[in-house]
């Protein structure tokens, strides 16, 4: 499935990111100016475009810049009683005229195979998940499994009346650790989904119009009522990973972030197979499992 260009650009992509398999938390950080850390190839794509294109935009800003200082000085009226009278310079006209379309077509034909790229996995998708948005939480069902379940945030006084009762929000669900399960992100039900595996999902939205976004798989789809879009991501990390509506959908829009738990095929064929009788039960187990094997790990690293 795809064609061989979006292939070829997805496997670079992958193999940018080899080493990079590293169980871990991704979110927005503080002051933060630069991209989050790839967790997909299609992410660690849409990077290197952007790293791509620096390479125009420095030089061209700092030609700008020079020009405009050179015709200050040079062409300044106390330099210049006598106003120039040129009014036409063909090498000079031919040269602004090839050289822009030089590099919007530099520009355009990465720009157009990291778009088909995003619209085509590299291999069928072994993952269906319909992601629907509403004011202001998110509704997830697992298409090749009965798995449905609403995602909501967690450990907001603004949403749980209080400060007290927010707290209490976290503690009932063991997720007090504020580094793992940060402000304005946490949620009580993570998406879980298989490392190394293509992921589809279904977007739409249930009441105005939202947006599913999460910067470390390079997602950013919006969801209508009424219609479905498809958008692909193949994680290359395990680890919890966090996004939030991008699509201003009204006062509490601030307050509807995305979990997504990537895990082990073993962990998910068992969360798969617990989430189909109860999903809070199936969580539970999930994280108590991860803890397992982080303490284990500081245990062997003593």
């Amino acid at each position: 499935m795809g064609n061989p260009i979006s292939k070829a650009l997805m496997l670079g992509a992958a193999a940018t990111m080899g080493s990079l398999v590293s169980a871990q938390a991704a979110k927005l950080e503080d002051w933060q100016w630069w991209h989050q850390p790839a967790a997909s190839p299609g992410a660690q794509a849409i990077i290197d475009f952007d790293i791509y294109t620096f390479w125009f935009i420095i030089p061209i800003t700092i030609f700008v810049m020079f020009l405009l200082a050179y015709v200050m000085i040079r062409f300044r009226a106390g330099a210049n009683a006598e106003p120039s009278k040129t009014t036409h310079n063909t090498a000079i006209e031919v040269v602004w005229t090839l050289a822009p379309v030089a590099i919007l077509v530099a520009l355009a034909i990465p720009s157009f195979q990291l778009l088909t790229a995003q619209f085509n996995p590299p291999e069928e998708p072994s993952v269906t998940i319909k992601a629907t948005g509403y004011q202001w939480y998110w509704g997830f069902e697992y298409q090749d499994a009965e798995i449905t379940f609403d995602s909501r945030p967690i450990g907001s006084p603004v949403i749980a009346g209080s400060e007290e009762a927010a707290q209490a929000e976290r503690v009932a669900l063991g997720k007090t650790d504020l580094t793992e399960y940060p402000r304005l992100l946490a949620v009580d039900n993570e998406v879980v989904v298989p490392v190394g595996k293509v992921i589809r999902v279904l977007v739409t939205a249930g009441d105005v119009i939202h947006n599913f976004a999460l910067p470390a798989f390079g997602l950013k789809m919006d969801g209508y009522p009424g219609r479905i879009n498809e958008v692909f991501f193949q994680p290359m990390k395990e680890g919890l990973f966090y996004g939030q509506c991008s699509e201003l959908c009204g006062k509490f829009h601030a307050y509807m972030p995305i979990g997504i738990r990537v895990v082990s095929q073993d962990a998910y064929d068992t969360w798969i197979a617990a989430a189909q009788e109860d999903v809070e039960d199936a969580n539970r187990a999930l994280m108590a499992s991860i803890e397992a094997q982080k303490k284990s790990v500081e245990v062997a690293g003593n």
